[in-house]
C-alpha cells in the first residue's frame, strides 16, 4: 500500500485525557513526522501532526484518537502526484 502525506488536528476538551492521547501518538509515532502543541486562552489546546504512512496507518490513528472522550480529531490526506 501506498504511503500518503497528512496532516491531523487534534482538539483537547478534557484534559484529563492527554496521558491517554500521548499514549496512542507515541504508539504510533513512526508515521509521524511533525508534531505541534498550541495552548489556547479557552483551555482547549490544540495539537497539530504532520504525517506520512499508509491510508491504514493513519487511519487506525485518528480512529483511536476519536474514541478518547473530551478529544475531537480530524484529518486531511495528500493524494501522491502521479497516482489518481
Amino acid at each position: 500500500m501506498e504511503k500518503r502525506t497528512g496532516t491531523a488536528l487534534i482538539q483537547v476538551e478534557d484534559r484529563e485525557m492527554v496521558h491517554q492521547v500521548n499514549d496512542i501518538i507515541s504508539t504510533h509515532s513512526q508515521i509521524i513526522v511533525g508534531r505541534q502543541g498550541l495552548p489556547r486562552s479557552n483551555g482547549m489546546p490544540l495539537i497539530s501532526l504532520v504525517l506520512e504512512g499508509t491510508t491504514d496507518q493513519i487511519g487506525s490513528l485518528t480512529g483511536q484518537l476519536g474514541r478518547v472522550k473530551g478529544i475531537q480529531v480530524k484529518s486531511v490526506l495528500l493524494k501522491n502526484p502521479g497516482h489518481e
